[in-house]
């Protein structure tokens, strides 16, 4: 059974070897993630290079993010490198304070606008929300709060309110120069992190653009902001992640798994991709197997038809790479082999207002009710595979371009196998009977098998006008 959810990697010390970056391509990675928020440019480089040669020795199409660091707001150091906060214990944020001064007392932090931005009676989460304190007063630059849960605090840790409402800029200065090495790697995503609305994405797509970086929006839903504007920020993005760590502690625990569930469903219905990720494998960091617990986790994003789930800190710096992506890579087969039965075509009653959008969803009806062996996809942008993928079904749908960037695109796209295929001819019935024969050569289709084709009687993105119902064989 081919495996329809894809697996994204961040690329760090734990994959810098081309055997272990082999192994995790063999195992099952379709995308690699490269941190900004971690390494220079240099190292970024160097693994980007070592990614896309392996995947070339392997015969894989592979798909690359650079993953922006954004307005992380967080405490400066403290001079013991940590201190143990108790509750009940009053403690100070200080913007004006020295950085390298922090004692139990106080800490300096990294954004000036906090004693603006926060009121009496509301609630700092610090260290991913395993701090936790109420703001008692603001008096000048200083945020006076009181410990409500206490613990371990290291220095330089993040900093959230709960609610949302920190008013810090969508775009750095590291941002943009990190849009910039993008466009020079021609990366094929770009993750946009902390964006407040859909206007912090259409000004990343611009600076972007202007950059000469073409490559596709990733938005991070990752402040309670912008769970408000979800439907404004989908339409703005291409790919939308579910960034659970921060989103969790801005809106809560409690809200995630249902916030998770809506937003998986609402990038889908908006015809975009999505990414499921944060802590999913989070024990494998250091021990050989995952919990059940991460399993379930897995298998519940799976089940909730994410396209992508997401591996940070398990293979860039953990211990088990290669055995953390074979594990998922298993979970999500057992998941997509558990579900009972392909879900209803949805979307049937909707005014399309695109060619291509009536030819895709033509196709994924026809595909449920006549039982077809595969879909064959003949696509420049990948547009209507993308639009095909949106029906959960278990027809593997094959995508086939001339282009490598549609490839490495359509790498993320749940259901979907990208095939680079250049064709002696463009229009006609060639072209398909070629791309009937690479798939046999490759082993995805034999003679007899009944294929749905799509295609387009012109060139262009959003070309496809055509559905040819064939035989393998018979073409």
């Amino acid at each position: 059974m081919q495996r329809k959810t894809k697996i994204i990697a961040t690329l760090g010390p734990s994959t810098d070897s081309e055997h272990v970056m082999r192994r995790i391509l063999q195992a099952g990675v379709n995308i690699v993630r490269v941190n900004f928020s971690h390494g220079d440019a240099s190292q970024h480089r160097q693994r980007i290079r070592l990614a896309r040669e392996s995947a070339r020795a392997e015969g894989i199409t592979l798909g690359i993010l650079g993953d922006l660091q954004g307005p992380k707001i967080r405490i400066e150091k403290f001079r013991s490198g940590s201190v143990t906060l108790k509750e009940g214990q009053r403690f100070t944020l200080d913007v004006d304070q020295d950085p390298d001064a922090g004692d139990e007392h106080g800490v300096a932090v990294s954004y000036p606008e906090l004693p603006d931005d926060v009121r009496n009676g509301q609630v700092l989460m610090l260290s991913d929300g395993a701090i936790a304190m109420q703001v008692v007063a603001v008096e000048g630059r200083k945020v006076r709060c009181e410990v409500m849960i206490g613990g371990q605090l290291d220095s330089r840790q993040g900093l959230n309110l709960r609610g949302g409402g920190l008013s810090a800029a969508g775009l750095t200065e590291k941002d943009y120069d990190d849009i910039r090495f993008a466009a020079e790697e021609q990366l094929d995503f770009l993750a946009v992190s902390f964006p407040r609305s859909a206007r912090d994405m259409q000004a990343a797509r611009r600076f972007a653009r202007q950059s000469g970086c073409d490559a596709r929006l990733v938005a991070k839903v990752e402040r309670a902001e912008a769970v408000e504007d979800l439907d404004n920020i989908i339409e703005a993005s291409d790919v939308v992640m579910v960034a659970r760590g921060d989103l969790g502690v801005e809106i809560g625990d409690a809200e995630l798994p249902g916030e998770q569930k809506r937003i998986i469903s609402a990038a889908r219905e908006g015809n975009r991709m999505v990414i499921t990720a944060t802590q999913m494998m989070e024990s494998m960091i250091s021990e050989p197997i995952p919990t059940r617990a991460e399993v379930l986790d897995v298998a519940n994003a799976v089940l909730d038809g994410t396209d992508a789930v997401m591996l940070s800190a398990e293979t860039a710096v953990g211990a088990h790479p290669i055995k953390t992506v074979q594990a998922m890579s298993r979970i999500c087969v057992g998941a997509e082999r558990g579900t009972t039965a392909p879900r209803m075509i949805t979307g049937m009653d909707r005014h399309f207002r695109k060619t291509d959008e009536a030819i895709a969803m033509a196709t994924m009806y026809t595909a449920s009710h006549m039982g077809a062996d595969a879909i064959v996809s003949l696509t420049e942008s990948g547009t209507t595979a993308l639009l095909m993928s949106r029906q959960d079904t278990r027809v593997p749908i094959y995508a086939m371009t001339q282009y490598q960037r549609s490839c490495n695109y359509l790498a993320m796209c749940r259901g979907v196998y990208p095939v680079h295929f250049i064709p002696t001819e463009l229009l006609g019935i060639l072209p398909m009977r070629e791309a009937l024969q690479k798939l046999k050569e490759l082993g995805l289709l034999k003679d007899g098998d009944r294929v749905l084709i799509t295609k387009g009687d012109y060139r262009g993105p959003g070309g496809t006008n055509a559905m040819k119902i064939a035989t393998v064989g018979e073409l």
